[in-house]
């Protein structure tokens, strides 16, 4: 790459190195531009997600407030919050904090299955009893 370099004068050379340190500068300007984009447009629709998962968390507590209201009509209080209490359903979560903050999820290698089958099961696929 440096062969076509060796005819030329150090003034000549300075200058050609002046230029290429304005273009890199150029380039990692516009990757830097490039990226801070893509970290508002991600985090913007994090923001979205967010916003839609605590609009989905209200209407499921809604629907739940409502299935108990209609249970009392049909059960009566007592009955009502008891069936409730048991079948109320498990989309909530504490992170330690606060119910409503997103939640930072990670992917993990899925674990094999815990298996106290006999052997022989396994061989047939399916036993029968």
């Amino acid at each position: 790459m440096g062969e076509e370099l060796s005819g030329l004068s150090v003034k000549d050379l300075q200058h050609l190195e002046n230029q290429l340190e304005g273009s890199l500068k150029g380039v990692r300007t516009k990757k830097e531009q490039i990226l801070t984009d893509e970290i508002k447009e991600l985090n913007h629709k994090g923001h979205l997600i967010h916003q839609e998962n605590l609009e989905l968390y209200k209407k499921v507590d809604l629907i739940h407030q409502q299935n108990t209201e209609l249970q009392k009509k049909i059960y009566g209080t007592r009955e009502a919050n008891e069936a409730s209490r048991i079948s109320h359903p498990n989309y909530t979560f504490n992170n330690g904090y606060d119910l409503h903050a997103p939640v930072r999820l990670q992917l993990s290698q899925p674990q094999p299955p815990k298996n106290n089958a006999p052997a022989k099961s396994m061989k047939l696929g399916l036993q029968l009893h």
